[in-house]
């Protein structure tokens, strides 16, 4: 499997425990007892499910689903309370998973998916090892796509070789920011980066607006929830595709790296690739102990098959494909480590690191 990406983020940890207590996101929680057996450790609490990007997009309405089953199968059936923890691209939330939530279990998170490879790729504001993270699993791998309003003059991909094409993103150090970057560095694409968007929904109703073209970073697994009927009514132009494989519902749509002309740049393109490969994944503290992170694990694979789950999943048009087990989510993030520096010093050099 190709090893890794990269790209996100700003914002330090000042005073972020006092700003989260005021939502009510207690660190730490209650400790176990020594006499209380793990089976029982659940009952009565409340586990807090944070996602690391602002309401309305189809991270949050995925983790609010995941919220909404998720507690049933774990012993003691927890209250799930779900909150947004946004900015620096995810780094906000999965550095307060890492240095400040409580280590018991009783906090978890669903991350962008940048988040895992930031700190192999100098992102100095990424304050944790991912590799110490206790992973929990993942509704499966993501496509790529860079598309435009169907307002845009521009109606291939080719089009964006020959004029400019305004791209929003949520930071000048972010995943969609990458993907820009990169698109633009191996197929001669005139993109211009757009900043300052918080999340993808704000990104959404820029496109809506005609303030953006498009943006070179939308999954296609989520589209669907966040905007239902931007595919089916051609509110959209699909121009390009990129992942580790073309998706089959969207043949017409080009693949870009059987687009890009050398064999050095196909291999940097799909370095850049983990964090499709990982999805929307699912977190908790290092530190918990390894009964509690596997019974989360196997909570969140019996929600990934659960009949009331899988049914409100299809109904908000979310693509629960071939889940990923926390184990093998584990492995990915572990492998990440062995990226070859070169290619990790490439893609630190697309945000000056």
């Amino acid at each position: 499997m190709p090893k890794l990406f990269g790209g996100a983020m700003m914002l330090a940890l000042v005073s972020i425990s006092t700003w989260l207590l005021g939502l009510g996101v207690a660190a730490p929680a209650r400790a176990q007892t020594a006499a209380q057996p793990d089976a029982e450790f659940y009952k009565g609490r409340t586990l807090t499910l944070l996602v690391s990007v602002p309401p309305g997009g189809g991270y949050d309405v995925l983790s609010r689903a995941v919220g909404r089953h998720i507690g049933r199968h774990l012993p003691g059936t927890p209250q799930i309370v779900v909150q947004n923890m946004p900015g620096a691209g995810g780094v906000v939330a999965i550095n307060f998973l890492a240095n400040i939530a409580a280590k018991d279990g009783t906090v978890i998170a669903c991350l962008s998916n940048n988040t895992p490879f930031e700190p192999l790729f100098g992102n100095k504001e990424a304050r944790y090892d991912a590799a110490k993270l206790n992973w929990i699993g993942s509704p499966g791998s993501e496509i790529g796509i860079f598309g435009v309003w169907h307002a845009s003059p521009v109606s291939r991909w080719q089009d964006a070789r020959e004029r400019e094409v305004t791209a929003a993103i949520t930071g000048v150090t972010s995943g969609h920011n990458l993907y820009t970057r990169v698109l633009a560095e191996t197929l001669g694409l005139k993109l211009k980066a757009i900043a300052g968007y918080p999340g993808q929904n704000e990104i959404y109703l820029a496109m809506e607006r005609g303030e953006v073209d498009g943006t070179a970073y939308m999954l296609l697994n989520s589209l669907p929830a966040a905007r239902p009927s931007w595919i089916a009514e051609k509110k959209i132009k699909l121009l390009l595709q990129y992942g580790f494989a073309k998706h089959p519902s969207i043949p017409d749509v080009p693949f870009a790296p059987d687009l890009v002309e050398n064999e050095e740049d196909r291999l940097f393109m799909q370095a850049t690739f983990g964090p499709l490969v990982v999805g929307r994944p699912f977190g908790a503290p290092p530190g918990v102990p390894t009964d509690r992170v596997a019974m989360l694990r196997a909570a969140f694979a019996a929600t990934m098959t659960d009949p009331q789950f899988l049914a409100e999943a299809k109904a908000l048009k979310i693509d629960v494909d071939e889940p990923l087990s926390g184990i093998k989510l584990q492995e990915i993030v572990v492998d990440a480590s062995t990226t070859p520096p070169k290619v990790a010093a490439r893609v630190r050099a697309l945000f000056g690191r």
